[in-house]
């Protein structure tokens, strides 16, 4: 491939991604919520009671980016904080009975967006874009590619 092909596919990507960050983004907007910390919603609906620096590691981001928006939440009242039984040092994040609320209205906002993001592409499109996607992925993170079975993630879209 050329290197203006190859420029132009990457600034389909980029532009993509800021397209599908800026759609979620309004439509979290409109519950309370600010871009990022849908992440660590959902997060902590999956496993309740993780650490910050856990919670970090799994979304990517440095410790004080979700130290800042943990505390953001919390003030919302969508979080709570709670010493460790094991070390009084280390904190625990839980959601609120008001966070638990919210997290219907974040998923839908979320199905909303990859609604919007895949009108037009057939179940084989989306497949492919889903390979292609973990290839990019693998080959910027220096990880080996491993797909696991798409089909059924697809098939739940």
């Amino acid at each position: 491939m050329a290197k203006a092909d190859r420029t132009a596919t990457m600034s389909r990507l980029h532009s993509a991604a800021r397209l599908a960050r800026t759609a979620l983004a309004a439509r979290l907007l409109a519950h309370g919520f600010y871009a990022g910390q849908d992440q660590i919603m959902l997060a902590l609906d999956r496993e309740d009671g993780q650490t910050p620096g856990n919670l970090a590691d799994k979304l990517g981001v440095r410790p004080p980016t979700i130290t800042k928006t943990i505390n953001r939440l919390q003030a919302q009242g969508f979080l709570e904080k709670r010493a460790s039984n094991a070390d009084a040092r280390q904190a625990h994040i839980f959601l609120t009975g008001s966070g638990r609320e919210t997290i219907r209205a974040i998923e839908k906002s979320v199905k909303k967006t990859e609604k919007q993001a895949l009108r037009g592409l057939d179940k084989k499109d989306q497949k492919a874009l889903f390979k292609l996607l973990a290839r990019i992925e693998a080959n910027l993170s220096n990880e080996d590619l491993i797909l696991i079975d798409d089909d059924a993630e697809l098939d739940e879209a």
